[in-house]
């Protein structure tokens, strides 16, 4: 099944392939049709959110289950276009699905390789905002918000899911 936006429907394009080739790379048994490929561009960040909260509805999640989830997509897709690709051209395919239990959504970029998760650590609220360092907080808001995330680097390519559990609180 797939899940699409009208408004992602402008930017499905010959890039299904992609989409394909990229996201079928990781074995899931549950896993949807494809879903879109977008330029990564700030401008695209609008279908991802669209992407995300039709997938909230088809997967029955809950409001603030769909909340969490589109805050870690949009957090990811935002750092996939600002920090991975650094203004570079590229894509970024977005696919996901459901199951009984829970929900997801998959991202996979040919950014250089980048986890995430790697040197995330809760920032220290007894810092004044002015003396903290600045970035990592949206990454560690993002990767808190679900309840897996879940980063390989398959055949070169930056790929990182992220699940909520339907009915599951944090």
């Amino acid at each position: 099944m797939a899940i699409d936006s009208g408004a992602a429907s402008a930017k499905h394009t010959a890039g299904q392939e992609w989409c394909e080739a990229h996201c079928a790379a990781v074995p899931l048994v549950d896993r949807a049709a494809p879903g879109l490929r977008i330029p990564a561009d700030l401008e695209s960040l609008d279908l991802v959110a669209g992407f995300v909260l039709e997938l909230g509805r088809s997967g029955r999640l809950s409001g603030s289950e769909t909340y969490r989830l589109r805050l870690a997509a949009d957090e990811l897709a935002t750092n996939i276009v600002m920090h991975g690709y650094r203004g570079a051209p590229g894509a970024i395919c977005v696919d996901g699905g459901f199951t009984a239990d829970r929900v997801w959504v998959r991202f996979a970029d040919d950014a250089p390789p980048f986890d995430p998760r790697g040197g995330m650590k809760a920032p220290d609220l007894e810092v004044p905002l002015a003396r903290r360092a600045v970035g990592g907080l949206g990454v560690f808001l993002a990767l808190t918000a679900v309840d897996r995330f879940d980063y390989e680097l398959v055949a070169g390519r930056n790929v990182s899911t992220l699940t909520i559990r339907r009915g599951h609180h944090g």
